[in-house]
């Protein structure tokens, strides 16, 4: 479960909050927090 400030790699993550979907271009990009409820935890 990836976090805010973390380095996934690229994909679509999901927040656990409220659903938004977040998506990495690059493996080098950092988990921003939700830009819909701030959340900071993605599945």
């Amino acid at each position: 479960m990836p976090t805010t400030g973390e380095k996934p790699g690229e994909g679509t993550y999901t927040c656990t909050n409220c659903g938004q979907q977040v998506t990495l271009d690059d493996d080098s990009d950092t988990m921003p927090p939700c830009p819909k409820c701030g959340g900071t935890e993605y599945n």
